[in-house]
């Protein structure tokens, strides 16, 4: 699948790849704006070490070039991490990795917040462009 449909349920994505593909198909020419920053509050990934869940927060912020992210299609890629087992730090890179392939941006800042577990915070960025 490149694109998502246009009505109805969503359906789940197959790997982190095939959603970084869909997020590159449904990316929309940028208006003449600056600056852009989505906050996705609900991200889950797998401990690769426990497999127990991992819950966080992405934020993505970036300067357009000649393209934007489509809200819809970043909900559906972020949530092909649901079963991925990563570390915080991969997630963080992977993603702005992935968002260079999907809009080409001057400029993109990704940080992964992953919530307190045994009395530790994380906070993982990752930074692409000028």
């Amino acid at each position: 699948m490149s694109q998502l449909p246009r009505a109805g349920p969503i359906p789940r994505p197959d790997n982190p790849d095939q959603a970084r593909d869909v997020l590159r198909a449904e990316a929309f020419a940028a208006p003449p704006v600056q600056r852009i920053a989505l906050t996705a509050l609900e991200f889950t990934s797998i401990c690769p070490r426990s497999g127990q869940p991992d819950f966080g927060r992405v934020e993505i912020e970036y300067e357009p070039g000649d393209r934007c992210l489509e809200s819809k299609a970043l909900k559906y890629y972020l949530w092909s991490y649901r079963d991925q087992g990563a570390f915080c730090e991969t997630l963080a890179a992977r993603i702005a990795d992935d968002v260079v392939y999907a809009i080409a941006p001057r400029r993109v800042t990704v940080r992964v917040h992953q919530n307190v577990r045994g009395g530790i915070a994380l906070l993982a960025e990752a930074v692409r462009g000028s």
